[in-house]
């Protein structure tokens, strides 16, 4: 790399790195002033409402990188053309292609990090604030009830579980029922246990205080038991945890695990296929856009710059609009999950090289 990619690198990074920030205090101003009535219904201390923010503030970088990256293409490629920088530099023999090169690698480097921080770094800042956000202000209840829970471990079991403690690693009023492989329709056998603990040492899960019944046509066998080694059922604590939270709280080995779980025990998994995948395709939006932002803002317009900035602008929105409109395609079944996840990337990334193409070098 010579000074001129330094040149550029150095302009790139640091208004990326401005509108960064500016687009996260912003959207947290925003967001507070949205939940300004919450805060107070729940008297959330200034410690808590900071809290919360801090946890949530991951999940915003993940978010406004593209818009940030596109901010700084369009500003400094902007800048230059203004001051007629990049026409000495194409009189010079650098061409539109070497120009956006350092800032494609750089685009490129910063998606590979996005990925790992929307993998991991985001699901476990999620995690914290979701659980802020249960408690003082009553949102996403739903994931967290640790009543009533429904588990189908296999294709011939299911499983009900009333209650379950999740630092005991005890489940209580517990019922199992085995199906006939044939006849999905007709229980075998079945176990009712007072309590369900699991051991893990073994690791197996142990019925207590209960009975076993087994069905053979007409006929029914009852068995009590004071404990019962069930065997080894296809799920964990841990996994029951992980069944209450939400693919924005899984990292992608937890999701992983998650899905593959709810796929041995034939469940329609499309969603969560879809919501995996895009955790790793949605980092590349940011070369996307910055191979929509150079061009735009390397050509001179009597209408100025700002027609460019908000044409590219329209564009980073389409992108984001289309992105939701096909992954409700992948959530029904219609498209592939993969193909859902990459679709709006290839699209636009095809647009973005015809784009390229036709602004003049």
């Amino acid at each position: 790399m010579n000074k001129i990619d330094w040149y550029l690198l150095k302009q790139f990074i640091l208004t990326a790195l401005f509108g960064l920030v500016s687009f996260t205090i912003i959207f947290i101003a925003v967001d507070m002033m949205e939940n300004l009535d919450d805060f107070i219904d729940r008297n959330a201390t200034v410690d808590i409402i900071a809290t919360y923010y801090f946890y949530f503030t991951p999940e915003i970088l993940k978010l406004m990188t593209p818009v940030a990256m596109l901010l700084s293409a369009l500003f400094t490629t902007g800048r230059l053309s203004a001051f007629n920088e990049l026409t000495v530099l194409k009189s010079s023999g650098l061409s539109l292609y070497r120009f956006m090169a350092p800032l494609l690698i750089f685009s490129l480097l910063a998606s590979g990090v996005l990925i790992y921080f929307n993998g991991w770094v985001v699901p476990r800042a999620n995690k914290k604030k979701f659980s802020i956000a249960r408690v003082y202000f009553q949102k996403n209840i739903e994931f967290v009830s640790k009543n009533n829970i429904f588990i189908q471990d296999s294709k011939t079991r299911i499983l009900s579980i009333n209650m379950f403690d999740d630092q005991r690693n005890m489940a209580y009023r517990v019922s199992i029922q085995d199906f006939d492989p044939q006849d999905l329709t007709r229980v075998i056998i079945r176990y009712d246990a007072a309590q369900m603990q699991w051991n893990q040492d073994t690791p197996f899960w142990t019925l207590v205080n209960g009975t076993f019944r087994e069905f053979n046509g007409n006929k029914e066998t009852i068995t009590p038991f004071t404990t019962q080694q069930i065997g080894p059922l296809n799920f964990t604590p841990e996994d029951i945890r992980k069944k209450q939270e939400r693919p924005e709280e899984m990292s992608y080995t937890d999701l992983k695990r998650f899905i593959h779980n709810q796929q041995r025990a034939g469940h329609e998994v499309a969603r969560w296929l879809v919501d995996y995948y895009g955790k790793i395709a949605f980092p590349f939006a940011s070369v996307i856009v910055v191979l929509f932002g150079v061009p735009f803002a390397s050509v001179k317009r009597r209408s100025g710059p700002g027609v460019a900035f908000g044409i590219a602008i329209a564009i980073c929105f389409m992108y984001m609009i289309f992105l939701h409109i096909s992954q409700a395609f992948g959530y029904n079944g219609d498209l592939h999950p993969l193909l859902t996840a990459w679709l709006a990337n290839i699209i636009f990334f095809v647009a973005g090289l015809y784009a390229l193409v036709q602004i003049p070098k």
